[in-house]
């Protein structure tokens, strides 16, 4: 098999690599940022045609891999000849090469949410234009995929995601106290400090809400979450018979991204219709991980969590909304990572976000003027007195 990968550098992108050097699999192409000690290993490594890199770092980046064509284009790298495509950028970055593989047929492995967030029927668009498949990575979206594989969408009576509840699950009940530190401290996963804000404020599942939505053509009213602390069911569907299916498994990314590069050439061609998939071989010795342990299920806390009321919210006002949702939060994590913002004061600023949100079509245009708006508007907020208890 023959990939490109997009963000390389990150945890998606280094644990596709895991995958892809177990298995043999050639890459052709890889986009990264501006950690160019860790892309030089890359290069060395996995010897792709071509690479990209942040425009700050281009001269050093040629200097430095001699041999490698260096590039500043990432949507280059996504249009390479390649079995599959992966995406692992975050952020709107990823939103344009996103595009520009699909209208090129390139099967995408998308890891980039914010894709089917902000513009997830302009993406089925563009794959109907060019013909691209696509297939998710998130563990909770390749959970609901392979539990869709053999069934049809219009039996579906809900999609359920499941939440760890990040580190605030059993309490504090007021969270107005949280600091930084504490709201980092993951209790089941090691991630970025941005992520796992997210998941303290539970707008991480949120912002995975409207990317389910987007991914099986479903309303918003069919995708439920579900505060799982042992993280071993990663997604459910209830059928309109009333019967389940669960997907369950190790917590290792990698078993996803395995799932997605083995499917993403049979992937979905349009919302919530996944082809046969033909799976690869073990991955990381997870044979013989063992079946043991106890499974909780809860309800999760809309009150103490409002960011996850806010992305419901953002999805049913549609249009822009979620893209403005999207930015708010990074700027207020931001903000807040750096001390600037209580903990509460995230989901406050999404609020007042998505009441100003102007209307406007979803297009191209209008997402990248609504996210440079809500940002501007957002540390305008932050900045006054407005958004603090």
């Amino acid at each position: 098999m023959r990939l490109t990968l997009l963000g390389s550098t990150g945890s998606i992108g280094t644990q596709t690599l895991d995958v892809a050097r177990e298995r043999g699999y050639h890459v052709v192409g890889l986009a990264a940022g501006r950690n160019l000690d860790l892309l030089e290993a890359q290069v060395r490594e996995f010897r792709p045609q071509v690479v990209s890199v942040a425009n700050g770092v281009l001269p050093e980046a040629r200097a430095r891999l001699g041999g490698v064509r260096v590039v500043s284009d990432t949507s280059e790298i996504a249009t390479l000849p390649a079995d599959v495509t992966v995406n692992a950028m975050s952020g709107l970055l990823g939103l344009a090469p996103t595009r520009a593989a699909l209208e090129a047929g390139r099967n995408v492995a998308l890891a980039t949410k914010e894709a089917m967030v902000t513009a997830g029927g302009l993406v089925w668009d563009a794959a109907g234009r060019g013909g691209g498949r696509l297939v998710p990575i998130d563990s909770e979206h390749t959970g609901i995929y392979q539990c869709l594989v053999g069934e049809s969408v219009h039996d579906v009576a809900e999609l359920i995601i499941t939440a760890s509840g990040g580190p605030f699950r059993d309490g504090p009940d007021d969270l107005s106290a949280v600091t930084p530190a504490q709201a980092l401290k993951h209790p089941n996963w090691a991630m970025g400090r941005k992520i796992s804000i997210d998941s303290a404020t539970l707008l991480n599942k949120g912002l995975e809400v409207l990317e389910c939505a987007g991914l099986y053509g479903v309303p918003l009213s069919k995708v439920q979450v579900t505060v799982h602390p042992q993280s071993v069911v990663h997604a459910l569907i209830r059928f309109r018979d009333g019967s389940l299916k669960a997907n369950l498994g190790p917590t290792d990314m990698r078993l996803a991204i395995a799932y997605a590069l083995d499917a993403a050439p049979t992937g979905m061609q349009r919302p919530g219709v996944p082809g046969t998939v033909r799976r690869g071989p073990e991955v990381a010795g997870h044979l013989g991980w063992p079946l043991t342990g106890t499974l909780e299920f809860r309800e999760p806390d809309l009150v103490r969590f409002p960011a996850l009321a806010q992305a419901y919210r953002a999805g049913e006002l549609a249009g822009v909304a979620p893209t403005a949702l999207n930015a708010a939060d990074e700027v207020a994590v931001e903000a807040f990572l750096g001390g600037r913002l209580d903990f509460l004061g995230i989901a406050r600023t999404i609020e007042r976000i998505l009441d100003e949100t102007p209307q406007a079509d979803l297009s191209w245009d209008s997402i990248e003027a609504t996210d440079s708006w809500a940002r501007r508007r957002s540390e305008e907020l932050i900045t006054t007195a407005g958004v603090r208890a």
